[in-house]
């Protein structure tokens, strides 16, 4: 009996214990060959060992639309660190930009401003002006986060504001007397952060503080939990507080404190949930730590360093293997091995004589955009891959 022969389930058994160098020599013996080879389910069990597949360790796929064989191509150019790079926007004056990346629109805050920008499909680039500008605020935009039907963002003039992404109707929150440096808002929750030491809890269905935590020292940095029972908190690391903190929504008390023995100063600048029991944070101290809720407080389970003793701005993770990072000196953004202790690959995005950090990074299963002082910059890693064809 020939391979072609043999029933699918059968077929795509054997073929999902192959390597990726075996399938695609295999996938040049014949055009039926070829069709069961491409399937998705023969490469799913590969895709979730390569870096930014989509495939997460709990095996949820982020990017369903991109067939698996594909991802896995751009993959080996995510490892080798092979991309294209790119300056898309450049503005004058020094800003604080954020990001955040919502399929193929790419929001970016300048200013006082949020501008929304359409990708193009055959080169990624972004359309020369935003097709919607959200707007509101008296001082620069902090921080802000998306969610399915609202943009909610933090300025520096204190306020929060609520932007509805579906009509052109807003709401103001007002309670913070300094800049709102940090939130997080899902299903309808909104933690925020501020310079004036303190928490808030809000709801999309009040205009007013549900709650308002002291937190004693400046709040650089939260995230809600994937179980929205808590939140975690990072602080300045000024006072005699530790700057990790985690606290019950509903009771507004402090459940714990993470890690122990933290220097003065080693503020927590940026933290990412990836479950509901893991949590990566990065900062001043020049470390990304991965903490495991389910254990002991005291001690991260897994830790890496910046090489160059630079503070670490922002991270974000592809839910399995990757974290890529930005640092605080000439725009480095280095990508990381989970499974390695060392750095993987590292980009040096900015050439002016004068350093700029990586304010905010974000990525998609083929790019990578960073948000310097002056510049917006992307690495497309669709470059032609070596291994398969």
């Amino acid at each position: 009996m020939l391979l072609s022969q043999l029933p699918e389930d059968v077929l795509y058994q054997i073929l999902s214990c192959l390597d990726y160098k075996s399938l695609c020599r295999l996938s040049q013996v014949c055009k039926r060959i070829y069709y069961y080879v491409n399937r998705d389910v023969v490469w799913r069990k590969i895709a979730k060992e390569f870096l930014n597949t989509g495939i997460t360790r709990n095996g949820t796929d982020i990017y369903p639309h991109i067939p698996l064989k594909e991802r896995v191509k751009v993959a080996q150019n995510w490892y080798g660190g092979v991309c294209r790079r790119a300056i898309l926007l450049k503005w004058k004056t020094k800003l604080l930009p954020w990001l955040q990346l919502d399929g193929d629109i790419l929001f970016l805050s300048q200013a006082a401003e949020i501008g929304a920008y359409y990708q193009r499909q055959d080169s990624r680039k972004l359309q020369r002006n935003p097709f919607e500008i959200y707007s509101g605020h008296k001082g620069d935009v902090c921080r802000f986060v998306l969610t399915e039907s609202d943009l909610i963002s933090g300025g520096s003039d204190g306020k929060i504001l609520v932007h509805s992404r579906k009509s052109d109707t807003s709401m103001e929150l007002s309670g913070h007397n300094q800049e709102v440096n940090c939130l997080d808002s899902k299903d309808g929750l909104i933690i925020s952060g501020s310079r004036d030491r303190t928490a808030r809890i809000w709801t999309l269905t009040s205009s007013c503080t549900r709650n308002i935590i002291p937190m004693y020292d400046r709040v650089w940095s939260v995230a809600i939990s994937p179980a929205l029972s808590s939140f975690v908190t990072g602080t300045a690391c000024c006072e005699n507080l530790s700057p990790l903190r985690i606290w019950d929504v509903e009771r507004s008390e402090c459940v714990c404190s993470l890690g122990s023995q933290f220097r003065r100063g080693a503020g927590v600048l940026d933290m990412v949930f990836e479950s509901p029991f893991q949590l990566f944070t990065c900062g001043y101290d020049t470390f990304i730590r991965l903490w495991d809720l389910r254990l002991s407080p005291r001690k991260c389970v897994m830790e890496w360093e910046e090489p160059h003793d630079s503070a670490l701005y922002c991270i974000q993770t592809d839910g399995n293997h990757m974290i890529a990072s930005g640092s605080s000196y000439y725009g480095v953004v280095r990508l990381w091995d989970k499974r390695q202790s060392e750095c993987l690959q590292f980009f040096q995005l900015s050439s002016d004589p004068v350093s700029s950090p990586v304010y905010c990074l974000r990525f998609s299963s083929s790019h990578l955009y960073a948000a310097l002082a002056t510049s917006l910059h992307s690495m497309d890693f669709r470059q032609n891959p070596i291994c398969i064809r």
